[in-house]
């Protein structure tokens, strides 16, 4: 385990109050948490591009707590739809009060992990440090070895655990390949057997495809399947064999 994670909480005016007990040292100093010495307005224009004006500053933390809550829900999207290309520092939501259809948006938009108020720092640590050595796994697994010199690439060469978990079709050639070779080397290291594997791989990609095609259209099915250029028939067993309701998506659109 590290030492000292360092992390930061982005406070907004209608969260700072149950996310100050957060800010200083815990668990004998060894997780730190800093906090925006003024919070965001979120009902200001600027708001919505304040996480991503702030992604080369966050590199110099360990992660990214973003509080949500109801009322702050709708800035927090907008938010990550805008910093997705740009943030590098993993953000991991502390909701209070939000439903599973929100946290599901959430993950959707890029958030690698959550926590729940009231706030546990023993339980932040633990996930912290859990979120850090997979994304060095995912890393080196993707980097391979080094064609020059024969040792491990660096870490930061590699692909982080969201990119190398997020949906294939939403990159090009090379992504995908290494979106492939991250996949194939965390199968590889079980002792699964290669249909088992393949098996898998392949669910995980169809439940993931299926619920993006149904969030994307509002839980319109004939629309999702024309889109993913598949029978509706087909699409509808793709949704039953991975027990998929499209009624959540078409209450949150």
């Amino acid at each position: 385990m590290r030492e000292r994670l360092d992390c930061f909480v982005l406070q907004t005016r209608c969260t700072r109050e149950w996310v100050a007990p957060m800010l200083g040292a815990h668990a004998a100093g060894r997780l730190n948490v800093h906090g925006n010495e003024t919070p965001i307005d979120i009902d200001t224009d600027a708001a919505h591009g304040a996480l991503a004006a702030m992604a080369m500053s966050l590199r110099r933390f360990d992660v990214c707590f973003l509080p949500v809550a109801p009322a702050s829900l709708a800035w927090a999207r907008i938010s990550l739809s805008h910093s997705r290309s740009q943030l590098q520092t993993p953000v991991i939501a502390v909701v209070n009060e939000l439903t599973a259809a929100a946290l599901h948006d959430l993950y959707q938009l890029g958030i690698a992990d959550f926590l729940r108020m009231p706030f546990c720092s023993h339980e932040a640590r633990i996930r912290v440090e859990r979120l850090l050595d997979e994304q060095r796994r995912y890393s080196y697994a993707v980097a391979g070895s080094n064609p020059k010199g024969g040792g491990a690439v660096p870490a930061q060469q590699g692909i982080s655990v969201r990119e190398a978990t997020a949906a294939p079709n939403e990159y090009d050639s090379p992504d995908l390949e290494a979106y492939a070779v991250a996949a194939a080397s965390r199968f590889a290291g079980s002792r699964e057997s290669f249909r088992e594997s393949k098996s898998k791989a392949v669910a995980c990609f169809e439940r993931a495809y299926i619920t993006a095609a149904l969030g994307r259209h509002g839980g319109n099915i004939a629309m999702a399947a024309r889109a993913a250029q598949k029978h509706r028939r087909a699409f509808w067993a793709l949704m039953r064999k991975h027990d998929i309701d499209a009624e959540p998506f078409r209450s949150r659109s």
